[in-house]
């Protein structure tokens, strides 16, 4: 039996019994469909069970997007919460409605034989990345992968069985799914789940269910931050909070810091299981805004470009159904840039793929966005490139704006602040930023809107 084979107890076991029932074994693909339920959770517990690979969907996309992942990957089974509430776009009548603990449908009458001896090798999450252009790709993520995470996250947060683990971020993501809720589950630790995030259910949750840890992005402590109970709020149940997001705006950070939480920021990717390299408590009072230092067990190093590589126990071995994902000394690409200070400290510089080419100079967007959050009047604001006839590229800021908002005034912020040809070329006023499901900006969107 595996580490994760005792996920969800007996209620998982009566679920893995009644796919086994159906058919369902080693290497077939479970998808979910819903908003958060502990259904899920004994979902996974059957599959690690059973050999079989649960997949985890996005309920925030389109009917094509799920039909496009339904026919990369193939699903001999689809299940959603009863009451979900939406249409299933695919073309074969295998939706199983579940209500926890167990899925009703189907027979669940006692735990039957299963298939013995389950090798931690085998896949047990197939998890599809979000890119910026083109198709997604499926991350296949075997059960030692999410047992070696696991650890990680204990070393980071130091699961007990005292504490109580609020969830509010969507478990379709990896990083909803495996930096807390999961590791607690199989440390011992409550899990306090909410079906999304709103912002009074949080607030709620902090005076009634006094959890200990939660984790975050951005847009969600933005939203917290802004909300009308922010300023009365009492978090101190709170002994930290995980950031799951490679940059973090260091308001936010403060914002959490002046009300005596810690804010441990975790950086990795789907393909890392999620967590590569993380802030313990003591760096996130020490270095707020780093990245932290690899966690035990993980190597990181940067390449001659300056791009953050990965290696260790948690990452995946390839995509879906066959395409390697690593180099031939096992080391993962992460895409984004980074350094490293003279105290080991590890930074978040950006995006790779987001680097601004003008005129042979690099920009990083997130150097020029960390100015632009200062900008008088400015609510939200994002930086892509845009083609440019003379420089080839030039930076264009994308601005939600707020109170005392002009184009001329952010536009003069940057005076003495950066580089001259760093600053923008043009500020794009826009309602609302393009944003992913788990709220960070979107590529692809913010270049259309910049591009007017």
């Amino acid at each position: 039996m595996t580490e994760l084979a005792s996920l969800g107890g007996a209620r998982a076991a009566l679920v893995a019994a009644a796919l086994h029932r159906r058919g369902i074994g080693a290497g077939d693909r479970v998808a979910w469909l819903g908003w958060n339920d502990s259904a899920q959770l004994d979902l996974l517990g059957a599959c690690a069970r059973l050999g079989a690979v649960l997949v985890p969907l996005n309920w925030r996309l389109s009917a094509e997007e799920l039909s496009w992942i339904e026919a990369d990957c193939g699903f001999a089974l689809l299940a959603a919460p009863v009451g979900a509430g939406r249409a299933v776009p695919f073309q074969h009548p295998f939706l199983v409605h579940v209500r926890a603990p167990v899925l009703d449908p189907l027979d669940c009458t006692g735990p039957g034989p299963l298939p013995p001896g389950v090798p931690a090798s085998a896949p047990l999450l197939l998890c599809y990345t979000s890119g910026t252009t083109g198709r997604p790709k499926g991350a296949v993520l075997s059960q030692a992968a999410v047992a070696a995470n696991a650890r990680h996250a204990q070393a980071l947060f130091g699961f007990t069985p005292q504490d109580r683990v609020l969830t509010v971020l969507p478990m379709f993501h990896l990083g909803g799914l495996c930096i807390q809720t999961l590791p607690a589950l199989l440390h011992g630790a409550q899990v306090l789940l909410h079906q999304r995030f709103e912002p009074d259910a949080f607030f709620d949750a902090m005076e009634q269910d006094k959890p200990t840890l939660t984790l975050l992005v951005p847009a969600v402590m933005q939203a917290l931050v802004a909300h009308p109970r922010w300023a009365t709020a009492d978090l101190a149940c709170l002994r930290a909070i995980g950031a799951g997001s490679s940059d973090v705006p260091l308001p936010l950070i403060e914002a959490f810091h002046a009300k005596g939480v810690p804010v441990q920021q975790v950086y990795g990717a789907t393909e890392t299981g999620p967590i590569a390299i993380a802030q313990s408590v003591a760096e996130a009072w020490a270095a707020p805004g780093s990245i932290g230092q690899p966690v035990p067990g993980v190597e990181a190093m940067l390449s001659p470009a300056g791009e953050i590589l990965v290696r260790g126990p948690n990452t995946l071995r390839h995509y879906w159904p066959n395409t390697p994902a690593l180099d031939a000394e096992g080391w993962f690409a992460t895409g984004d840039a980074g350094r490293v200070d003279a105290d080991g400290r590890w930074w978040f510089t950006d995006r790779l793929k987001h680097v601004i080419i003008s005129g042979g100079e690099n920009i990083y967007p997130a150097e020029v966005e960390r100015v632009l959050r200062e900008a008088p009047g400015v609510a939200e604001g994002a930086v892509c490139g845009r083609a440019d006839a003379r420089w080839g590229e030039v930076p264009v800021a994308v601005v939600v704006p707020g109170p005392g908002f002009s184009v001329a005034a952010t536009l003069a912020h940057f005076q003495g602040r950066l580089a001259r040809f760093k600053h923008p070329h043009a500020v794009v006023v826009a309602e609302a930023l393009p944003r992913t499901a788990l709220g960070k900006v979107e590529l692809a969107g913010l270049r259309k809107l910049a591009a007017g």
